[in-house]
């Protein structure tokens, strides 16, 4: 169960200081070009006791320290409810995130204090919302180290993003002849863009399968690599297997072939460190909802050469440097490709939840989580006629906080169903947007149970229990 306010509070304190980001790029942060009305925003951050003393490097938590999940799960007023008369357990967190109240308030303070479009206005409410949506796109720029802010571009969600590159970059730079390849076990959102922009161009899309261990096999995506090859598309921690690739030897293999490499990022960046300098990627997408940010936000990472000779995708203001009867001329990115009015309070959230994480410490947050993955991992294998999807953990193969499933003679479905009802525990059931890896798998759906630094190995074993309960209560019906 979650600390009391009386605990947390001996525990925690907040305090309000200058926006720092840890181990992140500073210069990112910098402003160089201010405008009259500077606006120097100072936040809530959230100091635990625990880490108040500890380096990075040191052990997680304390022998007798609350875990994070029990430290944080108060910042989330949502998961302080009932439901189906069971305390509220949430274990769907690869679909969505839940939002902590410092993202809820600055939402609620923008709409209430300076709501206002960007870049058009001189007024005071215009350069201040100006001021903080910019500085969220430094934010973001510094969260994953990209070289600059202005590459990093604001869409409506990941799937917008590659959507972006598949429209401005794929019909520019592919022909027939050329392929694209991608991983078996990628979204739905990863593969039609690339279908849709194969047929118009007359590029083929290759498939690399999966291992003996139920991960994506590398060395056949390695050995299909040729002069043919211009784009290769993949994830980072697939949403289905829990699997995590080595998207730096990916990239540097590609790029001996001169192929260009698009990462679908939306379950490592909400957790774990992402470096794309370090990874050398050419594009990267993730979405904001996922990483404890508002809905309706996603970005786009791209190197600033390949930005910068990418035409638009979608025309409108912003867009443009000038405007004729008969033509236009263009802005340079990351203006391009954010036509039009953007989600102005999502963005300034997605920089809130930025401020949150980083306040945790992405490295704490992950090895967090890889104890919480394994724990998920060894229980659900106590129960009988499982089956988990995806690599098993060891010294050398980490697993994702998430576990795909099937119980013999079960639906998916039935099984969800059954746990929201009866036990309040809240998963996902159905192909996850991964339809091709469901049928590689020979299955037409699978249960998930996907967990994020605010849970807890209280969680774990509450829908251990529950599960079991509902397998013994579905059985009965057999």
């Amino acid at each position: 169960m979650a600390v009391s306010a009386s605990q947390h509070h001996s525990l925690c304190k907040l305090i309000a200081s200058p926006f720092s980001l840890p181990n992140r790029n500073p210069r990112l942060l910098n402003n160089p070009n201010p405008s009259p009305n500077p606006v120097r925003g100072r936040f809530r951050r959230f100091v635990c006791s625990s880490i108040a003393a500890s380096t990075p490097a040191a052990p997680l938590e304390e022998k007798n320290s609350p875990s994070l999940g029990d430290a944080t799960r108060p910042d989330f007023p949502i998961l302080d409810q009932v439901i189906n008369g069971k305390r509220l357990v949430y274990l769907d967190n690869a679909a969505t995130s839940q939002k902590p109240t410092a993202v809820i308030k600055v939402l609620k303070e923008y709409y209430e204090s300076y709501n206002s479009n960007v870049h058009r206005g001189i007024h005071f409410l215009s350069a201040k919302a100006t001021d903080e949506y910019e500085q969220a796109r430094r934010k973001v720029a510094a969260f994953v180290n990209a070289l600059e802010p202005r590459e990093i571009v604001f869409t409506r969600n990941a799937t917008e993003a590659i959507n972006l590159v598949a429209y401005s970059w794929g019909l520019s730079n592919l022909k027939s002849g050329d392929e694209v390849l991608l991983t078996i076990a990628e979204h739905h959102s990863a593969i039609v863009p690339w279908q849709l922009v194969a047929q118009q161009t007359g590029a083929s899309l290759k498939y690399i399968g999966l291992t003996k261990e139920q991960v994506p096999d590398v060395d056949q995506l390695k050995k299909l690599l040729s002069k043919k090859t211009k784009l290769v598309v993949t994830h980072h921690v697939s949403n289905t297997l829990a699997s995590v690739l080595p998207i730096d030897q990916i990239v540097h293999w590609s790029h001996d072939v001169g192929a260009k490499v698009l990462v679908d990022a939306c379950q490592s960046v909400p957790h774990m460190s992402v470096d794309v300098q370090k990874l050398n990627a050419d594009f990267l997408v993730a979405s904001s909802h996922k990483m404890c940010g508002p809905t309706g936000v996603g970005f786009l990472y791209g190197k600033s050469e390949l930005l910068s000779a990418m035409p638009p995708f979608l025309g409108g203001g912003e867009m443009i440097a000038d405007v004729f009867e008969d033509y236009s001329t263009y802005a340079e990115p990351p203006s391009r490709f954010e036509a039009g009015t953007p989600a102005i309070g999502e963005v300034i959230g997605l920089g809130a939840a930025i401020d949150y994480l980083s306040n945790i410490g992405m490295q704490r947050i992950h090895q967090y989580e890889l104890e919480l993955a394994n724990f998920l991992y060894d229980s659900l294998l106590t129960i009988p006629n499982i089956h988990v999807y995806g690599p098993a953990p060891s010294e050398t193969t980490h697993r994702a906080a998430l576990c795909s499933f099937n119980v013999e003679k079960l639906h998916a479905t039935d099984i969800a169903t059954i746990l929201d009802e009866m036990h309040g525990v809240a998963i996902r059931s159905g192909h996850h947007c991964a339809q091709p890896l469901h049928r590689f798998l020979g299955v037409n759906s699978s249960a998930r149970a996907s967990l994020h630094f605010y849970n807890s190995k209280k969680d774990v074993e509450f829908f251990i229990e529950a599960l079991r309960d509902t397998i013994d209560f579905l059985t009965k019906f057999q």
